[in-house]
């Protein structure tokens, strides 16, 4: 299978894995042949990436750094969190013990996922349809952080904070107006007035209760700071983040700028981790941006790439020592004809070879 942008593809192609709604039922399945109607279906559900058969690639697998069930009980999980914090019956002393558990048991589910990759390149799926793109986010964000954390050799102690603390990074978003969460359009002064205080909000309600450590909480607060001070809500720099925070914050702009948003495009890995290194030791510590981005995948596996050779061609394999020389399998040669035998470039042995883009 290969994946591939949703602008490219034909009617007549079948899909080669299951687009899932985040309730769990598929919204189109595995063997389902396009035709315009779904492929514009898919198009207005913000979709903008297909796996599709291909009989030149039926051996490569995507992988992902979470699966699909803990993915959904994350998801659920969160949206319970948003229904303890809003009960008006229900006062922060209430609320936050059951928010513990809760997050407990969601880390060790995400943590255990993480842990069976072996050596780990980050793959975020993302044939899922949610409305729910703040869920999604922490989602995204806690996989990022968990997996810088394993990288610096953190105890399971503080991996569990770490990642409690991304998971309810943006728990002060429930005490804003709804209307903000998943807004498209731009944000009038007001508005980013409000959505400035959603940090101090958050490290409010968890510290409210001990059950969440004072370390978790504080990744609510400051998870919005950059190394330069030019963040908020305080204006802390450098050192003066907790370092948890200073993860967060990386995982959640590259998860950020790699999401379908309504008002723009999403960004593609190496075009997220460029961003990154442009504000590297201004926005971020360097170290930790270096230690962040030699852990993303940037082109994941069965991917659709286009090379400088003209030809075009599907990433059959990742090193983790190797991200941006992947090994490549051709699927149409440079004159534009379709390749007739399975043949894998390692790119790591030709060094005149190079990804242009991804398709």
């Amino acid at each position: 299978m290969r994946k591939v942008s949703i602008q490219v593809v034909n009617p007549g192609d079948k899909l080669a894995r299951d687009i899932t709604m985040d309730n769990g039922n598929a919204l189109l399945v595995s063997g389902r042949e396009l035709n315009t109607v779904l492929i514009q279906r898919l198009k207005a559900q913000g979709i903008d990436t297909v796996y599709i058969e291909d009989k030149l690639t039926e051996d490569i697998r995507p992988f992902e750094t979470l699966n699909e069930e803990t993915r959904l009980r994350t998801i659920q999980a969160m949206r319970h969190s948003v229904t303890l914090t809003e009960d008006p019956v229900l006062d922060a002393r209430a609320a936050v013990p059951k928010l513990s558990s809760i997050f407990r048991d969601v880390f060790r589910g995400l943590l255990n996922d993480i842990m069976q990759q072996g050596p780990m390149l980050i793959h975020l799926a993302d044939l899922f349809v949610t409305d729910d793109y703040l869920f999604h986010q922490a989602i995204n964000v806690t996989a990022l952080s968990i997996i810088v954390g394993v990288s610096k050799g953190y105890s399971e102690k503080q991996l569990e904070e770490l990642g409690i603390g991304a998971l309810l990074a943006d728990i002060g978003m429930v005490k804003l107006p709804k209307s903000l969460w998943n807004k498209q359009s731009s944000l009038s002064a007001e508005e980013r007035e409000q959505l400035r205080r959603h940090p101090e909000e958050g490290y409010l309600f968890l510290r409210k209760q001990e059950d969440i450590s004072m370390l978790s909480a504080l990744c609510a607060r400051q998870h919005h700071e950059r190394y330069d001070g030019k963040g908020y809500p305080h204006g802390l720099k450098e050192d003066e983040i907790h370092e948890y925070a200073q993860i967060i914050a990386i995982a959640d702009v590259y998860s950020a700028l790699t999401s379908t948003r309504m008002h723009r495009q999403r960004y593609t890995p190496g075009e997220a981790l460029e961003y990154l290194y442009g504000a590297g030791n201004s926005q971020f510590s360097l170290s930790l941006l270096q230690l962040f981005t030699s852990q993303v995948a940037v082109s994941p596996v069965a991917s659709t790439v286009l090379l400088n050779t003209g030809q075009l061609g599907v990433i059959a394999e990742v090193k983790p020592s190797l991200v941006t020389r992947p090994i490549v399998r051709i699927i149409r040669e440079s004159d534009g004809s379709t390749a007739q035998l399975q043949r894998n470039l390692d790119l790591s042995l030709q060094h005149n070879v190079t990804i242009v883009n991804l398709v």
